[in-house]
């Protein structure tokens, strides 16, 4: 037993002064209350005695009882602190050791796409791809290009065929596939002229199934930025835009942009709708009587500029609103195709006569509607077919064609581009 020094070790200091209540003891006690009050009156309890009291038992089942509860109803503030640890944790390892990246998806696989283009002359259409080639070459481009041609040319190294050395150069140069096919030839009722009759060879890039997708473009244009992107657009047969040039009632599409998904099942309508067309109809017309209704539709602005829309008084129908003002130097620095369109002036590859050339480019306008007068149309129109030409001559070493008899008029041939600046600053 401790001794009441013993005590003074272990218990608190209220619980060693003597008790006024009766401890539990014997049965003896219990049936003597008199007694029991006199013997604890002189009688210090042990410490046994007092563990075994009835208010040390309740206080202790009380708090046993009130930490069972807050462990059980109140569990967020340990959990709360529990995670407010571990978040200090990662911030401390995070600014220690960087967290790892996720890696990126993979790219597209370009070599599931391309750029088409046919060719049915030797000299300008061919030279005409050479530069479209050229241009996705040095707008570092990623899809595959190709190029169908007359399978009766011969393609050799070191020939002097001006065809043969420029189908070398796109292979060697711009990483061409060159793919001979049989000319799709049918007679043509235009002033004689086998160009339009030749176009329907473009409806072979249908036939190009080692490919997912193929951008058929025409090369009497001008490209200013790749058009990669639409290579990502949703699936469909076909995707043009409209020809916002005619009449928008009649829905035509333009075929001078192409996005196509090449199909056995699709080339054999086009062919079976050629070979029932009426004398005047050609590529374009059979699209649309195709697809008009089904094909998904391209936006024009930006992938098919006409140049004469640099001439023209009111722009709402390429804006694709009546509100927003012509700016000519945007609308060029935003544009991705422009097509060379402004007959009765000739193709880019042809000289146009000086005093044509005065007549038909685009006139000085006032802005807005003040005396300051702006010749930005002008200028751009003007240098888009300088760098044609210029870009001709360099590449294909070809000088301008002059204008076939009667077409001048006895007018003089305008020679000199140099005073043409490049507008796209």
């Amino acid at each position: 037993m401790f001794s009441r020094q013993d005590l003074s070790l272990v218990l608190p200091a209220f619980l060693q002064k003597p008790f006024r209540y009766t401890p539990l003891g014997s049965s003896a006690n219990r049936a003597d209350e008199t007694t029991s009050t006199t013997t604890s009156a002189s009688h210090a309890p042990s410490w046994w005695d007092v563990l075994n009291s009835k208010r040390v038992r309740t206080i202790g089942i009380g708090s046993l009882v009130a930490i069972v509860l807050l462990v059980l109803f109140f569990p967020g503030r340990r959990r709360g602190r529990a995670i407010i640890h571990h978040a200090q944790e990662k911030d401390d390892a995070s600014s220690s050791t960087p967290a790892a990246l996720p890696p990126r998806p993979p790219g597209p696989d370009w070599t599931r796409f391309a750029y088409g283009q046919y060719v049915t002359d030797r000299t300008n259409y061919l030279c005409n791809s050479v530069l479209i080639f050229e241009a996705l070459n040095r707008l570092d481009s990623k899809p595959d290009r190709f190029v169908m041609y007359p399978d009766n040319w011969k393609v050799e190294e070191k020939s002097e065929d001006l065809h043969s050395r420029l189908l070398v150069k796109m292979r060697e140069e711009y990483r061409v596939h060159l793919v001979p096919v049989k000319l799709q030839t049918r007679e043509s009722q235009d002033s004689g002229s086998s160009t339009w009759g030749d176009s329907f060879t473009k409806l072979l890039a249908f036939n190009q199934t080692q490919y997912d997708r193929v951008l058929s473009l025409d090369s009497d244009t001008t490209l200013l930025q790749h058009m990669d992107e639409l290579f990502n657009m949703p699936s469909a047969p076909i995707a043009m835009p409209r020809a916002y040039w005619l009449n928008p009632d009649d829905r035509t599409l333009s075929s001078q942009v192409v996005l196509l998904e090449p199909s056995k099942f699709e080339l054999d309508r086009l062919m079976n709708r050629m070979d029932h067309r009426k004398g005047n109809e050609y590529d374009m017309d059979l699209v649309n009587d195709l697809y008009k209704d089904n094909a998904m539709v391209l936006p024009h602005r930006k992938y098919d500029l006409l140049t004469g829309e640099f001439k023209a008084d009111d722009h709402a129908r390429y804006l694709g609103n009546d509100l927003e003002k012509w700016d000519a130097d945007k609308i060029l620095n935003e544009t991705h195709l422009v097509h060379f369109s402004d007959w009765p002036y000739p193709k880019p590859w042809i000289r146009a006569p000086e005093e044509l050339t005065t007549k038909l480019q685009p006139p000085c306008k006032s802005e807005n509607g003040t005396e300051i007068e702006t010749c930005r149309d002008r200028e751009i129109w003007l240098w888009l077919y300088h760098d044609f030409a210029e870009r001709r001559k360099n590449l294909c070493g070809l000088d301008l064609q002059d204008p076939p008899p009667g077409q001048g008029m006895g007018m003089k041939v305008k020679r000199n581009y140099r005073s043409f600046h490049n507008p796209r600053r």
